[in-house]
């Protein structure tokens, strides 16, 4: 019974293997591991642009990549070996309200890229300024933040163009990022990027990393900088606008720009007001197609001056607009007498390559608020001799004086022609 017992036990042990010996290989060939291959980047062949062509600025354009894969591949790309010098400081020179827009874009470029980390922030900061000093991208801070951001894609940086802006900052984050980004338009300089001006997050691959140097890596960012001459310090040498322009993406919480906004609206109001007051530019001068003397159109208040004028001057690179209230006092034609110059009611000068636009008022017939918009006042004085009945007196016969002074030296007269003279005072006594 034992030995039979035995038999089946081992008989039943024998099947179970032999199950299992084919129900093994069967499911591993029927559940297949997922097996992951090396991702084939698709990279754009590395081009060092000569310094007589300006390298193209490309729109932010990703790898298909999973995070893992392209921090892997990221990993891979070595740092350049050649030096890395510090950019030279930035100082804005533009007026109060300018730089007002400029610290609210730079600071919200600093915040929405860069998160809650205040070394990230100061290294987005600094690309930023490098982008305006450089001729490849605006000369504005604004401008070369929101770069792209009218469409929806190909923003330069894109928390302006994927809805991020919708998101209101924290009341401390937006403080610490105006301060970051204050210190960095007085003359602060973040050195380790150097004069990089592009960046990317090591979990993503752009398609124009191949064609740019890898600089260095601040945290979870990683920097770069073009290739060859457009790389280095004398690169950068365009001087910033100083002129910025208004964002309404920022006008929820940036005073600066919401102010702007409320400026732009009104002129617009201007704009309209003008188009209705005069429908129909004036044509300008016979023989100068860039110099206007007009009578203004009647009902034309003062506010809507420097927009008939604009609208007269169209696209004109060079426009002098002259006006007269009164169309008895209007010349017609140059140049100006000065009866004209004095009753001039309005003149406006444009000179686009010296990036010069000015609006005057004759402020004795309009009052303005600001004394720098008056014309200075006209004083013309006319020259007639004065007639007396004092008779003429023939300074020939006048006496001439005899008095020889001491220590005087004469070399001619003053009427006459006598000999040089010389007199000296004699020696003390020994």
């Amino acid at each position: 019974m034992r030995g039979d017992n035995g038999r089946t036990i081992l008989r039943a042990i024998l099947i179970a293997i032999a199950a299992l010996a084919i129900a093994v290989p069967l499911w591993v060939v029927t559940h297949p591991p997922a097996i992951r291959h090396a991702p084939k980047l698709i990279v754009v062949p590395k081009r060092v642009v000569p310094q007589a062509e300006l390298p193209p600025v490309e729109p932010v354009a990703l790898v298909d990549l999973p995070a893992e894969d392209a921090k892997a591949f990221n990993d891979t790309i070595p740092f350049s070996t050649a030096p890395n010098p510090a950019a030279r400081p930035f100082r804005f020179a533009g007026g109060a309200q300018d730089l007002a827009r400029a610290t609210d874009c730079l600071a919200a470029a600093v915040l929405y890229e860069a998160g809650d980390d205040a070394v990230g922030e100061k290294a987005v900061a600094q690309v930023v300024l490098n982008r305006v000093r450089h001729p490849a991208f605006p000369k504005s801070v604004c401008g070369v933040v929101f770069e792209g951001s009218e469409r929806s894609t190909g923003c330069q940086f894109t928390f302006t163009c994927d809805g991020a802006l919708a998101r209101k900052p924290s009341e401390a984050g937006w403080s610490r990022a105006q301060q970051i980004a204050a210190a960095a338009l007085a003359g602060a300089v973040y050195k380790p990027v150097g004069q990089s001006t592009h960046y990317h997050t090591d979990w993503v691959v752009p398609y124009w990393q191949s064609s740019l140097d890898k600089v260095a890596a601040v945290h979870t960012h990683l920097f770069f900088r073009w290739s060859g001459w457009w790389g280095t310090p004398p690169a950068f040498n365009r001087r910033a606008s100083g002129v910025e322009p208004v964002e309404r993406k920022l006008a929820p919480w940036s005073d600066a720009h919401k102010t702007g906004v409320a400026g732009d609206e009104a002129a617009a109001a201007i704009e309209d007001a003008a188009a209705a007051i005069q429908p129909t530019p004036p044509a300008p001068l016979g023989g100068d197609a860039s110099s206007f003397l007009v009578t203004l159109p009647r009902g034309a208040v003062p506010e809507t001056y420097p927009a008939l004028a604009s609208r007269a001057c169209g696209e004109r690179l060079y426009c002098k607009y002259s006006a007269w209230i009164d169309p008895a006092k209007t010349p017609k034609g140059l140049p100006l007498e000065p009866a004209d110059i004095a009753s001039m009611t309005f003149s406006f000068l444009r000179d686009r390559s010296a990036d010069y636009e000015k609006s005057l008022w004759n402020c004795q017939q309009v009052k303005r608020p600001d004394k720098n918009q008056c014309m200075k006042v006209q004083t013309f004085v006319t020259w007639s001799p004065v007639v007396t009945n004092l008779p003429k007196v023939d300074t020939s016969k006048l006496p001439r004086p005899t008095l020889d002074l001491g220590g005087v030296r004469r070399k001619t007269d003053v009427i006459g022609t006598a000999p040089v003279t010389e007199q000296k005072t004699p020696p003390p006594p020994q």
